[in-house]
């Protein structure tokens, strides 16, 4: 199987649209994870459920499947189950040539266009009963979106391909993503003293006051080519006449420099210091890692096979750092090299999400090529 049928293309939109209708929230995958691993079974293959799911959060474990290849030989490919939260029920529709839901929320193409994907390439590669030139590993992930806690689960070791790919940057087909950043999480907890914001002011203490300070003190946006901070979000207080004794935010730094990650938390750490004492407030903050970043070299075998099969099916290859996370950092942590690239999804974790009707055949086209240009 070298191109894609257009029963194929037929039916991976049937089957893209089902997955979609199916909500998956980080955490609550199960029902999707049942309708893929129920799909892989009626194709004759077997899936296994890993015990990730209690670890990372998740009614369901990550999912694999295996198609033995002529030489013995194998590359793993993934894509994750769950979405973030939809705002709206999910009814995917076609409009100019593309998949939109019918509602004002996301449609779910991060990342079931590349389950998707993976399923119709699997279908294809049974129902021609040719053994294909390499072997395959495909792996369904669980809570990608919640700071990628399946895939850090899952075991890599469980694994036969030497690397592997996801498909999970929401950019042009031809992107291939060689850095991702360093991400730190910080969450904060401001405590002044309440007092009636009418009769006794002074003797309260405005934590969402000692927090706006910090916040105000804060460099936020992106600072530089590598480097990113956002305040994510804020709340406190208890009543427009109270003078607010709590206040929480959550907070994030990211660059593809772990040293640059690093010094950004901490100074906005130190800058939220300093209005919370000056306002004799009290802190507590925690500080977490929550994937490591990578750089992979274009010279490496993986990048190369890719470059190969998007050239093969007619795009460009384009080599590009991302501000985003995926699996791959989660994959590249453990040992295990893996390439993240671009599937074509538009607008992805916004209403208005899409993927248009040729993006989605060719990942599929893609996938098929990645196959040989592996086994060649």
């Amino acid at each position: 199987m070298r191109r894609a049928t257009e029963a194929q293309r037929e039916r991976l939109h049937e089957t893209f649209a089902a997955l979609c209708r199916i909500e998956s929230r980080s955490g609550q995958e199960r029902g999707c994870a049942d309708w893929v691993a129920g799909a892989l079974r009626e194709m004759g293959l077997e899936c296994s459920e890993d015990d990730a799911g209690l670890r990372a959060g998740s009614d369901s474990g990550n999912l694999l499947t295996r198609i033995r290849g002529g030489d013995g030989a194998s590359i793993m490919l993934c894509a994750h189950l769950d979405t973030v939260p939809p705002a709206a029920p999910i009814e995917p529709v076609l409009v100019d040539g593309g998949w939109e839901n019918a509602h004002d929320g996301i449609l779910g193409a991060d990342n079931k266009a590349a389950v998707a994907v993976m399923l119709e390439l699997a279908r294809g590669i049974q129902q021609s009963g040719a053994t294909p030139p390499v072997g395959l590993e495909l792996l369904f992930t669980v809570c990608e979106e919640v700071a990628l806690r399946g895939a850090k689960e899952f075991d890599t070791s469980a694994l036969d391909s030497p690397f592997g790919y996801v498909f999970d940057h929401a950019s042009p087909i031809g992107e291939i993503v060689l850095a991702s950043p360093t991400y730190y999480r910080i969450s904060a907890e401001v405590r002044g003293r309440a007092a009636h914001a009418g009769i006794r002011p002074e003797r309260g203490r405005n934590a969402i006051a000692a927090a706006a300070r910090g916040i105000a003190g804060m460099r936020l946006g992106r600072l530089d080519s590598e480097t990113t901070a956002n305040i994510g979000t804020i709340s406190g207080g208890t009543n427009a006449n109270v003078v607010a004794e709590r206040c929480t935010l959550e907070a994030e730094a990211r660059s593809l420099d772990p040293a640059r990650a690093d010094a950004v938390a901490t100074e906005m750490i130190d800058h939220l210091q300093e209005a919370v004492d000056a306002a004799e407030c009290d802190l507590d903050v925690t500080v977490e890692r929550m994937f490591a970043g990578y750089r992979i070299r274009a010279s490496e075998r993986p990048v190369a096979l890719a470059e190969q099969a998007l050239e093969a099916c007619g795009y460009e290859p384009r080599h590009i750092d991302t501000g985003g996370g995926s699996d791959a950092n989660a994959f590249m942590a453990a040992g295990l090299q893996c390439v993240n690239l671009a599937n074509g999804t538009e607008r992805n974790h916004e209403p208005g999400e899409r993927v248009s009707v040729n993006a989605l055949e060719g990942m599929l086209e893609v996938a098929i090529a990645l196959v040989h240009e592996a086994g060649a």
